[in-house]
C-alpha cells in the first residue's frame, strides 16, 4: 500500500515527469561531452548532434545518388566538403564523403571559441578559457564576445585576439617586454 501524498509533496511532483525521468538526462557519453568541452547547456550538446546527424545524413544521400547523375554528385559532394572544411570541421580541404560521414558533435565542441583559446595558447586550460570570455576578455575581430558557445570559423580563427583594456593583456605585454609607454599613460 502506497500511502496518500501529502500536500507540498503533490505540488513538488506536479513539475515531474516519472515516465519520461531516467531518458531525460542523456546518457553517458553526452555527460563526458558536456564535462570534457566544458559546455554550459544540455541544449548545445544536443544541437550539435543534429547538425552532426544531419550532416552525415546528407552525405550518405550524396553516395547513393545512381550512376546518371555524377556531375551533379560531385558539384555538391565538393561545395559539402568546402563548407566543412571552412567552418573546421574537416582537417584537409581534399577529404571524400567518408570524412563526412564520421563526422560527430566533437567536432562542433572542438570549434567553440575557448577550445581555440586552449589550441593558440591563450589560456591554460578549458575551465580557465571559459572564465576569460565570459568575462569578456577575448575578441573576435572587433566584436568583445562573452558567449563561450561562439563557433569560430577558420577564416576567424586568426583574428582571435585581447580586449584592448583587458588586464590580461596588460599582463602578456609586461611578461614579453613589449607594453608600450603610451599604454602605461592611458
Amino acid at each position: 500500500m502506497v500511502r496518500k501524498l501529502k500536500y507540498h509533496e503533490q505540488k513538488l511532483l506536479r513539475r515531474l515527469e516519472l515516465v519520461s525521468w531516467e531518458a531525460s538526462g542523456g546518457s553517458l557519453a553526452e555527460v563526458k561531452a558536456l564535462r570534457r568541452y566544458r559546455l554550459g547547456r544540455r541544449e548545445d550538446y544536443v544541437q550539435y548532434k543534429a547538425l552532426a546527424r544531419t550532416v552525415r545524413s546528407l552525405a550518405r544521400r550524396l553516395r547513393d545518388l545512381g550512376p546518371g547523375s555524377a556531375a551533379f554528385r560531385a558539384r555538391c559532394a565538393a561545395a559539402l566538403l568546402d563548407k566543412l572544411f571552412g567552418l573546421g570541421l574537416l582537417s584537409s580541404p581534399r577529404s571524400s564523403l567518408a570524412a563526412c560521414e564520421r563526422l560527430s558533435a566533437a567536432a562542433f565542441c572542438r570549434r567553440r571559441l575557448p577550445c581555440l583559446l586552449v589550441k593558440l595558447r591563450m589560456a591554460q586550460s578549458l575551465r580557465h578559457a571559459v572564465t576569460f570570455v565570459e568575462q569578456g576578455h577575448v575578441r573576435v575581430g572587433p566584436e568583445v564576445v562573452t558567449d563561450p558557445a561562439l563557433l569560430v570559423p577558420r577564416a576567424v580563427e586568426d583574428f582571435i585576439t585581447w580586449v584592448d583594456s583587458s588586464r590580461l593583456r596588460q599582463k602578456v605585454l609586461d611578461y614579453n617586454e613589449e607594453r608600450d609607454d603610451f599604454d602605461l599613460a592611458a
